[in-house]
C-alpha cells in the first residue's frame, strides 16, 4: 500500500506547525535558518512533494493529462507511441487539457514513479504500452483515473483502449494464403504482450481456416522485443531450420529487421519470400522493398483514450469501456503481390487499402 505523505506528516517530523511548515515550502515570511533545515530534512527523510497552488486545490482539478510509456517505447526508430501521444496532444486541446508526457523504466521502483503522480499534478493517466503493472497499482490507490493504450492486464478488466491485433493477424496472414503462400512463418518477440499475442492469434486462425497446420518450426516467438535488431536475430533463427516462403512479422521493426538479414543472405524479396509487417510506420515507404503491412491509426488511439478519460474524469461512476480500434491491409511491394499480377500502385499516397 503506497500512502501519501502529507504536509501534516512533514510538521510532525519537522516538531513544527503546518503554518510554519508551509512558509518554508513556499518560500514566504520570515523564517530562521535552523528552522528551515528542519523542515528541509523532515520534507527530504519522508519523500513529500508539495501539490500544486491553493486554487487547483480548491477547485480539485489541475487541467492535467499525465501520459505515461517505457523508455524503451521512446524511440525514433520505432516511432509508434509517440504518433499515439501525438493523437492526445491534439485531442487535449478540445478538452481544455495539457498533456505531461514521462517516460518510465520496465522495472518498478519509488524513485521512478512520476513527478507529476508525486505532485498529485494530473487529474487522469494514460499509459501506453506495455507497462509494469505496479505503476498502474499506484495511481489506482491514489484514485486517479487511467486508461491503456494498447496494452491490457492479465484477468483484470481495466479501461482500455485496443488495437483489433486478432483479426489484423487474420487479414496478413490470408493476404499471403490468397497470393499463393502455404509455408508461412510467424516472427514476434514478447508473446506475453497483449497485442504480439493477439497478432500471432490471428494467424494461428487464418492458417486452421485454409486447413493448413501450424507447425512449432514456422514460428519464432521467444525474442525478448519486438525491436529491428530482434526481428534480425528471430528470421536468423527461422532460416536455421526452415525455409519458408513467407513471413508475417509481428510489427514493422521486426519486419525490416527480418528484410536486413535476408539481403545480408542474398535472398530476394519478393522473388524468393514475401514479408508483411504491422503498424504502418513511416520507415515502411523508406526501406527497399517497400513494405506490404497492416496499418494502425495510430493518432486516432490517443485520441479515443483522451476522450475516454476526461469522461471519466467528469463522470466519476463512468463504467469500464473497452474500445477497439480497426486496422487496413497495406498493399506495397514486399508481398509479391505485382508478382502475382495484384497492381499495386506506384505512388505512396494512393497505396491499396483493403
Amino acid at each position: 500500500m503506497f500512502k501519501k505523505v502529507t504536509i501534516k506528516d512533514v510538521a510532525k517530523k519537522a516538531g513544527l506547525s503546518i503554518s510554519t511548515v508551509s512558509l518554508v515550502i513556499n518560500n514566504k515570511g520570515k523564517v530562521g535558518e535552523e528552522t528551515r533545515k528542519k523542515v528541509l530534512q523532515a520534507i527530504e527523510e519522508l519523500g513529500y512533494y508539495p501539490t500544486r497552488s491553493a486554487r487547483n486545490l480548491a477547485s480539485r482539478k489541475t487541467g492535467n493529462l499525465g501520459f505515461i510509456l517505457t523508455e524503451e517505447h521512446f524511440s525514433r526508430s520505432e516511432p509508434f507511441y509517440t504518433k499515439i501521444f501525438l493523437g492526445t496532444e491534439f485531442e487535449s486541446r478540445t478538452h481544455n487539457y495539457y498533456i505531461l508526457l514521462t517516460t518510465i523504466p520496465s522495472q518498478f521502483s519509488k524513485n521512478s514513479i512520476p513527478r507529476f503522480l508525486l505532485e498529485n499534478n494530473v487529474d487522469g493517466v494514460i499509459f501506453a504500452g506495455k507497462v509494469n503493472q505496479k505503476y498502474v497499482k499506484y495511481v489506482e490507490e491514489m484514485g486517479i483515473p487511467y486508461i491503456l493504450v494498447d496494452y491490457d492486464l492479465p484477468g483484470r478488466k481495466v479501461p482500455a483502449v485496443m488495437i483489433d491485433n486478432v483479426r489484423g493477424g487474420e487479414i496478413a496472414t490470408e493476404h499471403l494464403l490468397n497470393l499463393g503462400y502455404k509455408k508461412i512463418a510467424f516472427i514476434g518477440g514478447d508473446i506475453q504482450h497483449p497485442s504480439i499475442k493477439g497478432r500471432f492469434e490471428g494467424y494461428k486462425r487464418a492458417l486452421e481456416k485454409a486447413g493448413i497446420i501450424c507447425e512449432e518450426k514456422l514460428y519464432i516467438t521467444d525474442e525478448p522485443d519486438t525491436r529491428l535488431i530482434n526481428g534480425f536475430k528471430a528470421c536468423e533463427k527461422l532460416f536455421n531450420s526452415i525455409k519458408p516462403d513467407a513471413i508475417f512479422a509481428a510489427n514493422d521493426a521486426m519486419a525490416i529487421g527480418c528484410i536486413k538479414f535476408l539481403k545480408i543472405k542474398g535472398i530476394k524479396i519478393p522473388d524468393d519470400i514475401a514479408i508483411v509487417g504491422f503498424d504502418d510506420i513511416e520507415a515502411c515507404i523508406h526501406i527497399e522493398p517497400r513494405l506490404t503491412t497492416i496499418r494502425v491509426e495510430k493518432e486516432e488511439l490517443g485520441i479515443i483514450a483522451v476522450k475516454r478519460i476526461v469522461e471519466m474524469i467528469e463522470n466519476p461512476d463512468y463504467g469500464i469501456n473497452r474500445i477497439y480500434v480497426p486496422v487496413k491491409l497495406v498493399i506495397r511491394d514486399s508481398c509479391g503481390a505485382k508478382l502475382k499480377g495484384i497492381y499495386v500502385p506506384d505512388d505512396v499516397k494512393t497505396d491499396e487499402l483493403i
